[in-house]
This record gives C-alpha cells, structure tokens and sequence, in this order.
C-alpha cells in the first residue's frame, strides 16, 4: 500500500511537472506586485496547496527555480526562506484531509483517513503557529545561523 503511495505521488510529480502547474503558479504570484508579507502569505497558501498533491521534496524543486528570485527580489532572508519553505511544506503533508503524509500514515496504521486526519491536527496548527512566530520575529529562525556566521 505504501508503494503504491508513494509511485502515485511520483506519477503526480511528473504529470504537473510536465504541465508546468508549478511554475505557472509561482509565475502569476510574481505577477501580482505584492509587499514582503503579503508574498510570504501567498506562499504560504500556494505551498499547502500543492503540499496537499505533492510530497515534499518535489513541492521544493517544482518550484525553487521560480519562487525564489521573487523572494530576494522582495528582500526577504534566503536562510529565513529556507527555513520557513522547510515548516510550510512539511505542514501541507499532513494538512487534513489529503496531506500525503496523512496517507502513509493511514496505510501504516490502518486506521480510517479521519481519524488520522484528527489526530494530525494539533501538529497542523503547532506548525502554523510556529510560521507566525517565524514571520513576525524573523530572529528566532536566524538565531542559530547568526552564531555560525560570526
């Protein structure tokens, strides 16, 4: 079952790969002109959504190549980026009720998808918050790589 998974999820991948779903996405968010925190909310929304079809690691190389000269356009923190491109991709695997994560967690427990899904939600809103935090104290995510740069 997990196989079987985890070969859609790459199926997936290629298929909007090929299409171009991603870039087209990042593409018109770039289009729309909009200030550091509203980019970071609209990538915050569009990398759920594609969290919700995607695992992870796609969701990321799908669309770094496009994302992220918006984002140093913007003046955001690449470190910050990462870091925050890190949280909000691993909270849209288990963003209830098609979170891939979700799934594999389904298959492995063998519990009903609700149930799963209902038992992800504190970690899902543990998440959210801690982008919150993230976005409105950026030094809390660049403490660490502040002390290894000086």
């Amino acid at each position: 079952m997990l196989g079987l998974i985890l070969v859609g999820a790459h199926f997936l991948t290629l298929a909007m790969g090929l299409i171009g779903i991603p870039n087209a996405l990042a593409e018109w968010i770039a289009s729309l002109g909009l200030s550091p925190i509203q980019l970071i909310m609209c990538l915050t929304v569009f990398f759920i959504a594609l969290g919700c079809f995607l695992d992870g690691i796609s969701v990321i190389v799908l669309t770094t190549s496009v994302v992220l000269p918006m984002v140093t356009q913007a003046g955001i923190d690449t470190i910050w980026f990462g870091i925050f491109l890190v949280l909000v991709v691993e909270m849209s695997q288990i963003t209830p009720p098609v979170g891939f994560n979700l799934f594999v967690i389904q298959s492995l427990t063998g519990k009903n998808i609700i149930y799963v899904a209902k038992a992800a939600l504190p970690f899902f809103f543990m998440i959210a918050v801690a982008i919150v935090l993230i976005t409105a104290y950026p030094s809390i995510a660049l403490y660490l790589p502040t002390l290894m740069t000086s």
